[in-house]
C-alpha cells in the first residue's frame, strides 16, 4: 500500500482549485510507477524520493510545476522535457490537466527515473566556471533589464564578476516566487548602481 505523507495532502488542499486535480493525478502516477516511493516536504514543496531524490512538484497562484531530479539523463526523443526558462520543473507552466502529457508519456519518464536510481546513476558534476566567467543571462532577466533602460545601462557597466553575482542569485532561487522577488529587487538595486552585495561593502 502506498505510503502517503499527510503534509502532502495538506499542500494539495491549500493549492488553487485549478491545481488540485493536477497534483492529485501526478501523485497517483508517481505511486503507480514506483510503489516504493517515499513522500516528504522539502523547501516547502512536496518531494518524492526513491533511493535518493526522484521528483517533486509545486503549486503557485496561476500555475503549477512538476520536475524530475535527473531530467538531464532522461531519454526524451519527442522533446517533452525540453528545458523551459519560464518555470522551474521539467514540464513548464501547468495551468490545468490539459497541459499535461499523456499518462503513458509521464509513466515512461517515471520508469526511466526509477531505473536510474536503481542503478545508482548520478548527475554529472556541474562545470566549474572561472571567477569572472559570466553565465548565460536568463530570458526573464533580459526582459526585465530591457524594460528599464537605466538598469540596463548600469548592468552593462558592471565588471564580469558583478554581473555573475546577480545572475547566479536569480538562477539559484529555489522557488519561482523567490525568483520573482529577487528579480524585482535586482532591477531596483542595479538602477541605483548597486552591486549584488553592496550592503557588505565598507
Amino acid at each position: 500500500m502506498a505510503k502517503k505523507d499527510p503534509r502532502v495532502d495538506a499542500y494539495i488542499t491549500k493549492a488553487q482549485p485549478f491545481a488540485q486535480p493536477v497534483l492529485k493525478h501526478l501523485r497517483k502516477l508517481v505511486h503507480q510507477a514506483c510503489p516504493e516511493i517515499q513522500e516528504t516536504i522539502k523547501w516547502g514543496m512536496p518531494s518524492f524520493e526513491y533511493k535518493g531524490p526522484f521528483c517533486g512538484y509545486a503549486s503557485f497562484k496561476q500555475h503549477c510545476t512538476f520536475g524530475f531530479w535527473k531530467t538531464a539523463l532522461l531519454k526524451d526523443p519527442k522533446g517533452v522535457l525540453e528545458a523551459r526558462e519560464e518555470a522551474m520543473g521539467s514540464l513548464g507552466r501547468i495551468t490545468g490537466m490539459k497541459d499535461l502529457p499523456s499518462d503513458k508519456v509521464i509513466l515512461g519518464f517515471l520508469k526511466q527515473a526509477k531505473e536510474l536510481n536503481d542503478k545508482g546513476v548520478k548527475l554529472p558534476p556541474r562545470k566549474k566556471t572561472t571567477e569572472t566567467a559570466v553565465p548565460k543571462m536568463p530570458s526573464y532577466f533580459k526582459r526585465a533589464l530591457d524594460a528599464n533602460k537605466k538598469a540596463a545601462a548600469q548592468f552593462e557597466k558592471f565588471p564580469p564578476g558583478q554581473k555573475k553575482e546577480y545572475i547566479l542569485w536569480l538562477t539559484e532561487a529555489k522557488t519561482e516566487e523567490t525568483r520573482e522577488r529577487r528579480l524585482e529587487t535586482a532591477i531596483e538595486w542595479i538602477s541605483e548602481g548597486k552591486i549584488r552585495n553592496w550592503k557588505y561593502v565598507k
